[in-house]
């Protein structure tokens, strides 16, 4: 039998002192906003902090077998957010806040395990951006500030080896008074979530960052961006002059282009 990996936050180990922890977690109530392929996800209240909770049950061999044959990495346990989580503190990119992670058991279709992290309250998301700006168009500042955040993500992610595999504005919170202030400066916290499906390697390959990009590109398609505002994003994310970095890398941001263009499509 595997070892069971388990880390709690102090007021959950003080809440679960001598308790079998993964039943309790089993037995949790809340706002459930998954509950399906063998994950479920929920809202709770405990102690007067609310969490949110991923509990993995195993997603069995037909789900390993899809994703195989079709060329993706299976997500089997909560550990992938969890390393996920981990690699964004480590680089200093802002993301959720983990109060509790387990894994038990060595099949891979039936390793049960969970990660809880602290709910991000009084936050919304980037979602809504092209319809926001749409009615109320943002200060040249702001609008440089927001890409030039989102730019360093990326490039800060892609360089050090992780891929995010939904890369979507949705994905990133921030303060909630920003629907009515609208102003993002540079102390405006960007938190990057959804993170089970990302991938960790020693180098991201090409195919995977043209993957994020291009979500990415595809969800800000209702924001109106300009071509020089485009122009800014890769001239940031690449580091390099902006006439330097299309004459070297044309084909591969065209191919950020197809990929954005293939979900729109989609």
């Amino acid at each position: 039998m595997k070892p069971t990996e388990l880390y709690l936050r102090s007021e959950l180990a003080e809440q679960w002192q001598d308790k079998d922890v993964f039943s309790v977690v089993a037995k949790l109530q809340g706002e459930v906003f998954r509950d399906k392929e063998g994950r479920r996800t929920l809202r709770f209240e405990l102690g007067n902090k609310s969490y949110f909770l991923k509990f993995h049950l195993g997603v069995g061999w037909q789900e390993i077998i899809k994703n195989l044959v079709q060329l993706r990495a299976p997500v089997i346990s909560a550990k992938n957010e969890w390393r996920a989580i981990t690699f964004l503190e480590q680089h200093n990119i802002d993301t959720m806040n983990i109060a509790a992670y387990g894994e038990r058991g060595k099949n891979p279709a039936k390793v049960n395990s969970f990660i809880i992290t602290d709910e991000l309250t009084d936050t919304m998301s980037l979602e809504y951006l092209g319809q926001q700006w749409k009615q109320t168009p943002p200060t040249f500042k702001t609008k440089i500030t927001l890409i030039r955040k989102l730019a360093l993500i990326a490039k800060d992610m892609h360089e050090n080896g992780m891929n995010h595999r939904d890369f979507y504005l949705c994905h990133f919170l921030l303060d909630n008074k920003f629907a009515e202030h609208n102003t993002i400066d540079e102390s405006t916290q960007l938190s990057l979530i959804d993170l089970h499906r990302a991938q960790i390697r020693s180098a991201t390959p090409l195919r995977w960052i043209i993957k994020d990009l291009g979500s990415l590109y595809f969800s800000a398609a209702d924001v109106p961006l300009t071509k020089r505002d485009l122009f800014r994003f890769i001239k940031i994310y690449s580091g390099d002059k902006l006439r330097e970095n299309l004459d070297k890398n044309s084909s591969f941001w065209a191919n950020v282009g197809k990929r954005a263009g293939k979900l729109l499509i989609e």
